[in-house]
């Protein structure tokens, strides 16, 4: 496996199949500069490269915040070519989560605010705490949404998106599991903690192509028409049935004993 130079603001940990990266910048409520987008585009490489990797958590240090976006402090003090280059790192970050093949999980625990945001919703699932909230406040600052514009759409209700993407207001998390785009909510941030890597684990039980097959048809399959949506299936069943973890999957059952998935 390559190893990366992840700078010191991002942490990368495995825990069983489970790669947790870390926001590391507390201080400034998880703001991202260019040095954080850059090293969570890293380490999510990393996470993708390892065939040990199953399954990704993001998570902010410090209980205060997942991460309020980028960092408008570092922002305001940067010329016209500065700002190009730290949007083409958030890009950058927002492609490599679109286009992961390994599940990766939101772990909010406070603020999660702008492009912090952003990042959770690109996830496939977000898991918050009881006192998390959630904005886009882009619209105060006369900045635009990337994926609070493309992906927030396919999650929440017109007159939903309005009063939040108009207004720039919070919304708890309560609100958010009732909307549905936050899977499940927990009392405090070691629960919220136990409780993701409790998925990640559960994920890792699944054969690993079967698990990049159904991310892949549900994050691309729900735009397509129906038809589309069956032959992309079809080309992922194809792949399946001809592999090893195909026959390992029933003979495991049949011996009654775990499955040695090999990927393959």
């Amino acid at each position: 496996m390559a190893q990366w130079n992840i700078p010191a603001c991002i942490s990368y940990d495995l825990v069983n199949a489970t790669a947790w990266v870390r926001i590391m910048r507390p201080r400034v409520l998880n703001a991202l500069n260019d040095e954080a987008f850059a090293g969570l585009v890293m380490a999510l490489e990393q996470a993708f490269g390892d065939s040990d990797v199953r399954s990704i958590i993001l998570v902010g240090e410090g209980g205060r915040a997942f991460s309020t976006g980028g960092d408008l402090k570092e922002m305001a003090a940067t010329d016209a070519d500065g700002a190009e280059a730290s949007e083409r790192l958030a890009c950058d970050l927002f492609d490599a989560l679109r286009e992961c093949t390994k599940p990766v999980i939101a772990a909010v625990d406070g603020y999660c605010v702008g492009g912090g945001f952003e990042i959770a919703l690109l996830c496939d699932m977000i898991l918050a705490t009881d006192q998390s909230r959630f904005a886009l406040p882009e619209v105060r600052r006369s900045l635009m949404p990337d994926p609070g514009l493309l992906e927030l759409p396919r999650l929440m209700p017109p007159g939903e998106l309005m009063s939040l993407l108009l207004t720039g207001r919070f919304m708890t998390a309560a609100r958010g599991h009732e909307l549905g785009f936050i899977q499940q909510l927990f009392p405090n941030r070691d629960a919220l903690l136990d409780g993701v890597q409790q998925i990640g684990d559960e994920i890792a039980l699944g054969a690993p192509m079967a698990v990049m097959a159904y991310r892949q048809l549900i994050r691309y399959g729900r735009s397509m028409p129906i038809d589309g949506a069956r032959r992309l299936r079809d080309v992922w069943w194809d792949r399946i049935k001809n592999s090893e973890d195909r026959l390992e999957g029933p003979r495991a059952f049949a011996e009654k004993r775990s499955p040695v998935w090999k990927g393959r």
